[in-house]
C-alpha cells in the first residue's frame, strides 16, 4: 500500500488532512502513525488501532517527535470515548478495511462535537470505467486475502449519517477522494435528536 501511495495515489493527501485538523483531535486507525507529523504542535492528538504492533510504532515515532498522543487499542466500530469529545476525527485510507463502514461513520459523528469536523482521505471507485473494472477485479483477491475494498465510495454514507459536506476533492481518475464535513446534529447515539440529513 505503501508503494501504491507513493507512485499511484500521492503523498500530499495525508499532510492535506492533518493540516485541516484542530483542537482535540481523533484519528482512527493510526496505524504506525504516518501522518503524526503533519499534525500541528497545537493538536491535541488521540488514536485508535486494532494493533497493538501498530500502535507501538506510533508510540515510537511521537516519542521522536517529541509529541504527547494518547493511543489505544479500539474498534472504529465502537470508539472508546465518550459522546462530544473531539473537534476533530481523521481518518486516511482505513475506511476501507472496516467492515461496516457506515457504523464507523455513525462512532464518528457521535464523538464529533457539535460543528466538529470529520476529515477523510480514501481510495474509492474510479470514475474511469476501465479502471473500475480493474478495481472490481483486484477487489475479487483484496476482499478475500486482506478484507479490503477497493469500490466504496465513503461520501454516499457521509451524507447518510447527516455530515453537512464543506471541501470535496475527486482526482487521481477518480480512485483519491477527499473531503471535509461538519458535524450539524445531535450524535446519533441519542434517539430523541432530530438530525439534520441534508
Amino acid at each position: 500500500m505503501g508503494f501504491i501511495e507513493r507512485k499511484l495515489l500521492g503523498p500530499e493527501h495525508r499532510q492535506w488532512a492533518a493540516g485541516k485538523a484542530e483542537g482535540d483531535t481523533l484519528e482512527v486507525a493510526i496505524g504506525t502513525g504516518l501522518n503524526i507529523t503533519h499534525y500541528t504542535a497545537d493538536t491535541r492528538l488521540s488514536g485508535i488501532d486494532l494493533s497493538p504492533e501498530m500502535l507501538d510504532l506510533a508510540r515510537a515515532r511521537g516519542r521522536e517527535l517529541n509529541r504527547q498522543i494518547d493511543l489505544r487499542v479500539g474498534d472504529a466500530h465502537e470508539l472508546p470515548y465518550p459522546d462530544r469529545s473531539f473537534d476533530a476525527v481523521v481518518c486516511t485510507y482505513s475506511l476501507c478495511n472496516i467492515p461496516d463502514h457506515g457504523l464507523a461513520l455513525s462512532e464518528m459523528k457521535r464523538v464529533l462535537r457539535s460543528g466538529g469536523k470529520l476529515i477523510l482521505v480514501d481510495h474509492v471507485r474510479s470514475s474511469f470505467a476501465p479502471l473500475f473494472w480493474f478495481q472490481r477485479f483486484i477487489e475479487f483477491f483484496t476482499l478475500r486475502l486482506q478484507g479490503e475494498t477497493q469500490t466504496r465510495r465513503p461520501l454516499e454514507q457521509v451524507v447518510n449519517a447527516g455530515f453537512e459536506i464543506t471541501e470535496r476533492d475527486r482526482m487521481h481518475a477518480g480512485v483519491v477522494e477527499r473531503l471535509v464535513a461538519v458535524n450539524q446534529g445531535a450524535p446519533v447515539s441519542d434517539p430523541t435528536a432530530t438530525r439534520d440529513h441534508s
